[in-house]
């Protein structure tokens, strides 16, 4: 076992604390899960069981003990749920905050000041992977409302975002001013050039 935790051991964790942790995580990893990162908590004053925070490739667990740590609380958090984190430094330790997107606030203290920070680096690189997840996301769903599409948002995964569908106006035969209202809504939601508007616009011109 210390052979498979010797490279979460690189800012002075404590190996024991973090084997017990990683026997812990290991049961409860899904398909494709990897632990990335694990820091643990060290109080000045002596702490049997301390807590720790774990990074995996898709989400960040926090673990506490309970019960002169004979019970370990922990709860999880998937990448695309975390609004926020950070880190504010003291003498003795960091103490580490995550905000999730519901507002609830997880924080753990007497972090390592350079556990911390690893902490911080990891977390803020999966933070920019979902704002930019969260932005496509967000285009896939108005263009597919604009163009009365309907998008399936079940089964999603943030690393492999479903290329948006090429939204085409339909022009009909109706009112040639409804039609250019119609056309100017496309154009200003991004769902043709502007090139193509100016075409149609000429086009039901010389009709009317």
């Amino acid at each position: 076992m210390i052979n498979d935790i010797k490279k979460f051991l690189n800012e002075d964790q404590d190996p024991k604390a973090v084997e017990k942790i990683s026997e812990k995580v290991n049961d409860l990893l899904t398909n494709g899960e990897s632990v990335e990162y694990i820091a643990v908590q060290n109080k000045p004053a002596i702490n049997i069981s301390p807590d720790s925070i774990v990074l995996t490739n898709k989400r960040i667990l926090f673990f506490r003990s309970k019960s002169f740590g004979l019970v370990t609380d922990f709860k999880d958090y998937l990448w695309k749920d975390v609004a926020e984190s950070h880190i504010s430094e003291a003498i003795l330790g960091s103490t580490f905050t995550m905000t999730a997107i519901t507002g609830f606030i997880e924080t753990i203290d007497y972090i390592p000041k350079s556990q911390a920070r690893k902490l911080y680096q990891y977390a803020q690189g999966k933070e920019e992977e979902m704002i930019e997840y969260r932005r496509q996301k967000e285009l896939e769903e108005k263009r597919a409302t604009a163009g009365g599409i309907t998008v399936n948002t079940q089964n999603e995964k943030p690393e492999e975002p479903q290329k948006p569908q090429e939204v085409k106006p339909e022009v009909t035969a109706e009112d040639p001013m409804e039609t250019l209202m119609k056309l100017k809504a496309f154009l200003d939601n991004d769902l043709i050039s502007l090139e193509d508007y100016e075409t149609k616009k000429k086009e039901i011109l010389e009709r009317m």
